[in-house]
């Protein structure tokens, strides 16, 4: 069930892509039938994606009780740990980079200011990693 459902996900990714660049190639701009397809494309994907998530956890739940061990888990917590640090991250960075260019743009002077800011919002990355490298290490 799980790798019909890998399987489906993979090509919708795949389609999706090799019609977006076909697109842009194209210089399709504004067609309703290329937003159409991407979003009925989206619409498909995204349930896809929940399902297999929902049925691979209580797998590795279950094979974690069957050996003792939390390893599945705490590799989940790792990947968790990481890539939602990362998303925050670009969140953070997009907000304060646009800033610091709007700011640079009017003052030439505030450039080390910004690279401050936008430094301490790239760190956010590095603390999910090291909670992630935190957890493998005690698996």
């Amino acid at each position: 069930m799980l790798n019909l459902i890998t399987s489906i996900a993979v090509v919708i990714v795949f389609s999706t892509i090799s019609a977006g660049i076909y697109f842009i190639k194209k210089e399709y701009s504004g067609n309703q039938k290329v937003e159409k397809l991407l979003r009925v494309s989206l619409k498909v994907f995204v349930p896809l994606i929940m399902v297999g998530v929902l049925t691979l956890i209580p797998d590795i739940a279950m094979a974690a009780e069957a050996g003792n061990s939390s390893s599945g888990l705490g590799y989940i917590g790792a990947a968790l740990s990481t890539g939602l640090a990362c998303l925050g991250c670009g969140i953070a960075v997009a907000n304060v980079g646009s800033a610091a260019l709007g700011a640079v743009s009017e003052n030439d002077k505030m450039l080390g200011k910004t690279l401050i800011f936008v430094g301490l919002a790239e760190g956010i990355a590095i603390y999910g990693l090291v909670i992630s490298i935190m957890i493998i290490g005690t698996l």
